[in-house]
């Protein structure tokens, strides 16, 4: 059984202003997300899983389907604020969807296979694929998961300070916790720093960092649900609290409930964080492009 990708892409896009998911990027119009599907075919997916919100189908429909249609099997999640949520009142303030694990959550009964996850708005790269693909048809199981971690160095933008889940692994390669930081950024001393409520501080450069590039058994959907009730019970009237992925994925790392494999990849990664950060993201492509890496268009 070949595994699936599942792309996150209901967020509302709030920093970059606009529905960056479905911009085009590449030679022929091409979005990031069509890069990463393009890299999965090639890999070895067999499926693709949109959540988006459902007044956004139409749209998505429009852009994807003639483009894939005969390339890989396409399914559509959507992710709503009442889905799991059961007789509680959601808050009137709560707008913003509950999560990245609320969004895996949404796919309870579409994905029934191994899968990997990934940002709609990341650029992530081949290897990352291979080495998905690699671990969900040869090592994944009900209790050993992985994330595919991208150097901290790679992963930073010149237009802003970043988010990023650093990675804390044992000698073997296994995690032991993730540590959101935020307010990243390379300082005029050409150091990378994070800022919190103690001040700044240093962090290596080759850190591993989740990209939100994850490699998952169809348990870890049983446990995010688990989990989700938990969240709500401490988070319902924070209108700005969210269920993440790594959140569960620390859970069931430090509650003995799996293993998370922490597979390394040099790639480079690059995506729209900002919207300065998009002339940079097309000449990357374009480069990309131009060594021969990819296709001027991807679908001819």
């Amino acid at each position: 059984m070949k595994p699936t990708l599942v792309i996150l892409a209901a967020g509302m896009a709030s920093r970059y202003g606009s529905m960056k998911q479905v911009q085009g990027f590449g030679p022929s119009g091409e979005t990031i997300m069509e890069y990463s599907i393009y890299d999965a075919i090639r890999a070895g997916f067999g499926k693709v899983v949109f959540i988006i919100r459902e007044e956004f189908l139409d749209m998505f429909k429009d852009n994807f389907a003639a483009k894939l249609n005969g390339k890989i099997e396409v399914e559509f999640a959507f992710q709503e604020l009442s889905k799991f949520v059961g007789n509680r009142q959601i808050p009137a303030e709560r707008k913003k969807p509950w999560g990245t694990a609320h969004a895996v959550l949404c796919c309870k009964d579409i994905v029934k296979e191994p899968f990997a996850v990934i940002n709609a708005d990341d650029f992530y790269g081949r290897d990352g694929f291979e080495k998905a693909v690699s671990f969900l048809t040869a090592k994944v199981s009900k209790d050993n998961y992985a994330i595919i971690g991208y150097e901290l160095k790679k992963t930073l933008s010149d237009n802003g300070s970043v988010s990023r889940g650093v990675c804390n692994v044992d000698e073997e390669g296994n995690l032991v916790d993730i540590n959101e930081r935020t307010n990243i950024y390379r300082n005029e001393q050409g150091i990378i720093t994070y800022e919190d409520e103690k001040g700044l501080h240093e962090v290596s450069e080759d850190s591993s960092v989740s990209m939100n590039f994850f490699a998952f058994s169809p348990n870890f959907i049983t446990q995010s649900e688990n989990y989700f009730g938990e969240f709500l019970d401490r988070e319902l009237h924070n209108p700005k609290g969210e269920f993440f992925i790594p959140l569960v994925v620390d859970k069931v790392v430090k509650n003995k409930e799996g293993n998370v494999k922490v597979i390394p990849t040099s790639a480079q990664w690059f995506g729209v964080t900002y919207k300065e950060d998009a002339p940079e993201v097309k000449a990357s492509v374009d480069k990309l492009v131009t060594d021969g890496e990819y296709p001027s268009n991807l679908w001819a």
